[in-house]
């Protein structure tokens, strides 16, 4: 069954950081991009990050670039954002989905994993 868990989400401080993992199965992992969404409370999904099948090549939006950090353990099936310096404006429901380079994502959306950053 393709199945896509994430996980790692929170309540931070402006300023702190976390770390989220999404566990992939059902499809073979190393095959896809993958990529990080997010969608704020009455604001439409947008993509955080993308990285390649074998982790070769990675992408991030403007509003993140210098603060997250996607990277991916093929052995494990699993893929991370790494986040640093949030904002309250980082609050937000996170998302993963597999995808080719550069097209639409593949699965629908699972329950994602909460992050609020907030003092």
């Amino acid at each position: 069954q393709l199945q896509l868990v994430e996980s790692g989400g929170g309540l931070v401080q402006p300023g702190g950081s976390l770390r989220l993992s999404c566990a992939a199965s059902g499809f073979p992992f190393s095959s896809y991009a993958m990529s990080w969404y997010r969608q704020a409370p009455g604001k439409e999904r947008e993509r955080v990050a993308t990285i390649g099948n074998l982790g070769q090549s990675t992408n991030y939006a403007d509003f993140v670039k210098g603060r997250f950090t996607i990277s991916r353990d093929n052995a494990k099936n699993t893929v991370y954002l790494q986040m640093a310096s949030l904002k309250p404006e980082d609050t937000a429901v996170y998302y993963c989905n597999r995808h080719i380079w550069g097209g639409p994502p593949l699965n629908s959306w699972g329950q994602g994993t909460q992050v609020t950053v907030a003092s």
